[in-house]
């Protein structure tokens, strides 16, 4: 893995662990809030796109280190973690790519937030495809504050969830939003006890996991692309993907396990 060039005396500053299917991402710089250096963002890109149609990873989980989720872009870091400097223009090309990247993935994503998601951390969990937080969770646009515009994909995502109007109170304002509020908004799917926070995360991210890959990432991928179908064409597109999984073993092997009582085993073929 990279390392911080700016030093992180807790090691890595991402950490991967697959289990049972899951892709565990957890950002570990608890002493920076797990703000994300440029460096970083590069490894994210990299990370969520070996990630994609990989047989071993059927979820992605990202968390953070702790006590809190993200506060988006280290920008004192960023001027020294690379030597020479990059140039700000391609240090924000290396955000879009980790943006896309993620966007891109075919398997279901779930963000864990704890404590802060903030800039370009908020936007990091709102492009999964569910958010589960703490009670002691915030989040916030902060961008405005900082003298700087949206980023991380949040022009886009963000009136996709809670409308343009909301949208720009959100992002112009740049007000912190307290977890109940984030889930009266859209924001979020759950709202849970601190303790009970990675308990949730794991069992809806081995749930995911444990789920029938080709039709999971298919609902994924028409759900994603709704807003920019009509109609006639989300009819057709269902057509095919259910086509699809009439011949996959995986439907095969549901029909038989509810004939029998059972839970199904998916393999994804």
């Amino acid at each position: 893995m990279n390392s911080d060039a700016a030093g992180d005396a807790a090691g890595d500053p991402i950490l991967l662990e697959n289990t049972d299917g899951v892709l565990a991402v957890t950002l570990n710089r608890p002493h920076r809030k797990n703000a994300i250096t440029v460096p970083m963002w590069a490894e994210l890109a990299e990370v969520f796109s070996g990630a994609r149609g990989n047989p071993d990873v059927r979820a992605v989980l990202i968390t953070g280190a702790g006590g809190d989720f993200c506060s988006g872009a280290d920008l004192a870091a960023d001027t020294r973690s690379e030597r020479p400097p990059v140039h700000q223009l391609t240090a924000m090309a290396r955000v879009s790519d980790a943006a896309l990247a993620l966007h891109r993935l075919d398997c279901p994503t779930l963000a864990a937030v704890d404590g802060v998601a903030v800039g370009a951390g908020m936007n990091l969990a709102l492009h999964c495809d569910l958010v589960v937080c703490s009670e002691r969770a915030r989040f916030s646009e902060i961008f405005a504050r900082r003298g700087l515009t949206i980023d991380f994909g949040g022009s886009w995502i963000l009136p996709r969830l809670v409308g343009v109007q909301k949208a720009k109170e959100l992002a112009l304002l740049a007000d912190i939003i307290e977890a109940g509020t984030a889930r009266e908004m859209g924001l979020v799917n759950r709202v849970v006890p601190h303790g009970e926070l990675m308990d949730l995360a794991w069992s809806w991210a081995r749930r995911l996991a444990a789920a029938p890959p080709i039709a999971i990432q298919m609902t994924k991928r028409l759900l994603t692309n709704s807003l920019s179908s009509t109609l006639d064409e989300a009819l057709e597109n269902e057509g095919m993907a259910q086509t699809v999984n009439f011949g996959t073993r995986d439907t095969a092997e549901a029909i038989v396990a509810w004939q029998e009582g059972r839970e199904p085993r998916f393999e994804g073929r």
